[in-house]
């Protein structure tokens, strides 16, 4: 061991010269980062590429004004006042589900490839889920079609009906589609 105690044996020009450096005693500082910010984004340099809606958004304010990306009433039981509270099944099924959302997230990512401009919104009620998403017209609408029947073909074993909505733009170019789908499965 070259540090340590057989440090001090050792010449201080020949631990120079095998380019080892002796140890020190010397408190090591770096400048005030007091303006880092974390979770927050800034528009672009020149302001022509705004931020979205959901970038827009601080972290703290996230539950208040906007709501989550995923939405998973599996857990809720409906009480006879008329009220929604926890069920004594609570636990269940929640990580099942969440491992569904993160599946259906990454297929679609991987499927639509730099097609979806927004985030993957998945909602579910019972046993009907829901996801939405602004996606870019940059394909034929029969390879948007196919899309969709693979993501019904994937989602679930038994047949699937799912239905997509989009919104006419007036036929400008860079034009968005608003796609909402719709997926039943069999619990």
């Amino acid at each position: 061991m070259i540090f340590g105690t057989s440090a001090a044996r050792w010449p201080l020009a020949l631990l120079k010269l095998n380019g080892v450096h002796p140890p020190s005693r010397s408190l090591q500082t770096c400048a005030i980062l007091s303006k880092s910010q974390s979770g927050r984004h800034s528009p672009s340099i020149k302001h022509n590429k705004p931020l979205t809606y959901e970038q827009a958004q601080k972290p703290n304010e996230i539950a208040m004004r906007k709501s989550w990306n995923s939405m998973n009433t599996s857990a809720l039981d409906f009480d006879p006042l008329g009220k929604f509270r926890l069920g004594a099944r609570f636990g269940l099924r929640t990580s099942q589900t969440v491992n569904e959302d993160i599946f259906i997230r990454r297929f679609l990512v991987g499927t639509w490839h730099n097609l979806f401009l927004s985030e993957v919104l998945i909602k579910r009620q019972a046993n009907m889920i829901r996801i939405a998403g602004i996606v870019l017209r940059a394909i034929p609408p029969r390879k948007m079609y196919f899309l969709i029947a693979t993501l019904k073909n994937c989602s679930a074993t038994a047949p699937v009906p799912c239905q997509a909505r989009t919104t006419d733009c007036g036929g400008a170019e860079g034009c968005c589609v608003q796609v909402y789908l719709v997926v039943f499965c069999k619990n």
